[in-house]
């Protein structure tokens, strides 16, 4: 699935009773400073932490506004923040200063956040060749850096073939680590949040609507001092009915800039598939399970907030609907949690409630530090202890090929028994032969486990400990540790964790 469509970026921790003094510095002209719009899971917990950061949140939704005491606005954005449709994180676009400096900040909000630039962001056109065509769609290669987009047929301009070079735009980014492709169009637009310039078209239209405030705002428009270009129509998002003159001349002005970065880039034809204008940039942030907690602190702050908040509504959409009617019967109660109460996520209720069950098929969500997510193969649950929250997914393994670094051959008939932890940096996989003779223990080292109702998820941090069948004990891929963080791909400090678990595995095996 696709996630993070429209302009979109996030924030970071911040403490105490500075909520209001944050407020004061809307008006900042500091360059660091940005006009950021929040929507999501993670929007309470994110929005503390842009405006400790002296950032202005804008066009915050009806509850945000009645949890902060502070000016939110109804101004256009330099970025805005939008979660994932999987949950797991969010995805940033817009002003590319301002994503810039809200990707760094977003990193921030926990040891294991991991963050990567979007080759594709929202608005992006490009020169693409397609490499092969399905049921609904093209595929479409667009160059150099190796990103792929998906074309419905029914948003091109005529047939699409194998092989056509096509002019395209981003319409719908895909998160990093998502199983997918940012979805094209070959019609080309200026988009900016509230406002889009569409080539060709006169006039003024609002998105969806036709009804008294959708008639005033078009009628509005003309009173904007804003230079659009020739050639350009607009038409207003639905949000723009409540912006007010300043935001709209802003978005307005906005739109148009990115209409003449699109003019000017498209008047020259490209030869070979790659970019050719990209008037916002983007970037996409995984939260890991420290990261939720660390935001369950920050919205703690400002509203009830029941302990494995965002753990809980990460798992699906049903068990973010039990939190939030969970949370208005605890704040109905009068309920006041002592911040200093350090209780622990209740694994067992949220299982027993969501998932996963004895029984239940789940996959293991091995995520990259490069961003990409590969599937470990599905295992059936035989076992769950809600006490410490571990989960034991049985697998049975096909014939070819050997186990990764323990010297095993990998035959039918073998067994595959994991047992994950929730929450904890490590998990082993014992690997026996049809007779129930151990072949060997892998230890995989990764960012804290958590275990949801359709998938076991982590991300692998490469350097892992084994233990061969004949009781020796190995560590493996602590070069290929170093080259991530060469790469950028991993921090120092994570790396470090990583380096401490596995030497703590050594020595314990």
């Amino acid at each position: 699935m696709s996630g993070g469509g429209g302009d979109c970026a996030g924030g970071a921790s911040g403490r105490g009773d500075d909520e209001n003094r944050a407020g004061d510095d809307h008006g900042s002209d500091d360059a660091t400073s940005h006009r950021v719009r929040v929507r999501g899971i993670y929007t309470t917990a994110l929005t503390r932490s842009l405006l400790e950061a002296g950032h202005s949140v804008v066009q915050a939704s009806p509850p945000i506004r009645r949890r902060f005491d502070v000016d939110l606005p109804a101004a256009d954005h330099d970025a805005s923040v939008e979660t994932t449709e999987d949950r797991q994180g969010v995805g940033v676009a817009g002003d590319p200063d301002a994503v810039a400096t809200l990707r760094e900040h977003l990193l921030d909000v926990g040891l294991d956040a991991l963050a990567w630039d979007d080759p594709a962001p929202l608005g992006a056109v490009f020169d693409g060749v397609v490499s092969e065509t399905l049921g609904g769609g093209a595929v479409v290669d667009l160059g150099e850096s190796g990103a792929e987009g998906y074309l419905p047929f029914d948003n091109a301009d005529g047939y699409v073939g194998e092989d056509d070079t096509l002019r395209v735009q981003v319409l719908d980014p895909a998160a990093h680590w998502e199983d997918d492709r940012p979805v094209l169009d070959t019609r080309i637009r200026a988009m900016a949040g509230l406002a889009t310039l569409v080539p060709g078209r006169e006039g003024v239209r609002v998105d969806g609507a036709d009804d008294a405030a959708a008639r005033e705002l078009a009628g509005m428009t003309d009173l904007l001092s804003v230079d659009v270009p020739d050639g350009w129509g607009i038409e207003w998002g639905r949000d723009a009915r409540d912006a007010d003159m300043d935001a709209l001349g802003d978005a307005l002005a906005r739109a148009s800039d990115h209409a003449r970065t699109l003019d000017d880039a498209l008047e020259e034809p490209q030869g070979e598939p790659g970019p050719l204008a990209a008037p916002t940039a983007g970037a996409w942030v995984w939260f890991g399970r420290d990261c939720r907690f660390a935001l369950d602190d920050l919205r703690r702050e400002v509203t009830t907030t029941i302990p494995g908040h965002h753990r809980t509504k990460a798992a699906s959409r049903s068990a973010s609907a039990g939190v939030d009617l969970a949370e208005a019967l605890v704040a109905a109660d009068g309920f006041a949690r002592d911040p200093d109460d350090d209780t622990d996520f209740p694994f067992g209720v949220v299982a027993d409630q969501f998932g996963p069950h004895v029984g239940d098929r789940v996959a293991i969500g091995h995520g990259k530090p490069d961003g990409r997510l590969i599937v470990l193969g599905r295992g059936e649950v035989t076992d769950l202890d809600p006490s410490d929250g571990s989960v034991t997914v049985e697998r049975r393994m096909t014939a070819g090929g050997s186990y990764d670094a323990l010297d095993a051959r990998r035959e039918a008939g073998d067994v595959a028994t994991t047992t994950f932890r929730e929450g904890r940096w490590w998990y082993p996989t014992v690997y026996r032969d049809e007779d129930g003779e151990r072949k060997g223990t892998y230890v995989n080292v990764c960012t804290p486990v958590e275990a949801f109702p359709e998938a076991v998820r982590y991300v692998d941090l490469h350097v892992d400990v084994v233990k061969h069948g004949d009781g020796r004990v190995e560590r493996v891929d602590d070069d290929e540790l170093d080259d991530a963080v060469e790469r950028g791909e991993l921090t120092e400090e994570l790396a470090e964790k990583a380096r401490s678990v596995a030497s703590a595995l050594e020595r314990a095996l």
